[in-house]
């Protein structure tokens, strides 16, 4: 039998295959951040037949102040729910699962979007901006774990199979786990455990809102792809203290190399660092970058690289390859 068309259990989330649309930003709300009719046409036409096992929502903002884009999906307050609840049942409707991204942009955001200064770990520039944040104090801290925590509880509310916290390309959780932003000498800084502090202190209070049968799915940044910045060792040690705290899977993608490797175009360039947190971890590990051959993603399952593989860009320009891809196993 297919890799691909192996269903995956002993998991919260079971699912019917193992192929995942990861999320992609398609700026498609309403200018306050509401489900429009273009956002539910859209998931409806990439979930029909239910060939994707797992839809994951495009990121969302948890508040204003961490918006990262125009026309982004919100999830900031609880006037939104009533209209996601559209969507998930559109998706489930259609027989694939729905997890959604929560968010918070940090410096990767400017003041024309939010109103608001963009903030940060420390005032450090955003390497892929010119933008010197505003450093967070404590009490701004747990104001952003409290959100994190109505986002979750929100998530829940519209009817979602779970929620993922988003750790990567260069937004706010990624700025606190990467040295290249994270300069603080208190207990959300220094070494590696101090910069994830911020992510288990989030794990926990969503746990608590959302219980302990509700999934939790992490998109980790394992490697900033840049001189001083994350490695894939410090990844290896985060992903078991995430583990450890409730995180159900893990998403793996770059981080302030964003979704990209420069000049690596093959097929699933994130896999040597999938394949690495797949070695210490004993939850599934969720592989996305570069894939659009469906031989490449079963060769990449058979091969131990991951456990489940996304396809993003190709899902997008082509709604029939996740049904082309499921029956050419037939």
């Amino acid at each position: 039998m297919s890799y691909l068309l192996k269903s995956l259990e002993n998991c919260k989330l079971t699912l019917n295959n193992r192929l995942i649309m990861p999320p992609m930003a398609t700026s498609k709300s309403d200018q306050n951040g509401k489900v429009s009719k273009d956002i539910l046409d859209y998931y409806d036409e990439k979930s029909r037949g239910g060939y994707i096992s797992l839809i994951i929502i495009e990121h969302s903002f948890i508040t204003l102040a961490g918006k990262a884009s125009e026309r982004q999906l919100s999830i900031a307050e609880d006037c939104t729910i009533e209209s996601l609840k559209k969507l998930s049942n559109i998706i489930h409707r259609n027989g694939s699962k729905t997890v959604m991204q929560i968010n918070h942009a940090g410096s990767s955001t400017n003041k024309e979007i939010t109103g608001l200064n963009p903030v940060g770990p420390s005032a450090i520039i955003n390497p892929n901006s010119s933008i010197v944040p505003d450093e967070l104090s404590i009490k701004e801290i747990k104001n952003i774990i409290l959100e994190f925590k109505n986002a979750a509880r929100r998530v829940k509310e519209s009817g979602f199979d779970g929620v993922e916290i988003h750790s990567a390309h260069g937004y706010l959780l990624n700025q606190f786990f990467s040295p290249l932003t994270n300069k603080r000498n208190d207990k959300y800084g220094g070494d590696l455990l101090g910069r994830i502090k911020i992510h288990l202190d989030i794990i926990k209070a969503v746990r608590d809102v959302v219980g302990n049968d509700f999934p939790i799915l992490l998109r980790l940044g394992a490697s900033d792809n840049m001189e001083g910045g994350i490695t894939i060792e410090d990844s290896k040690i985060a992903a078991v203290a995430f583990e450890k705290a409730g995180v159900d899977i893990l998403d793996i993608s770059g981080g302030f190399c964003r979704f990209i490797i420069p000049g690596n175009t093959s097929q699933g360039y994130f896999s040597p660092l999938s394949q690495s947190i797949k070695e210490v971890v004993a939850i599934p590990v969720l592989l996305t970058g570069g894939i659009t051959k469906v031989e490449a993603a079963e060769s990449l399952l058979a091969s131990g690289k991951a456990d489940l593989i996304g396809v993003a860009r190709a899902i997008y320009k082509d709604s029939k390859w996740a049904q082309k891809a499921i029956e050419s196993f037939k």
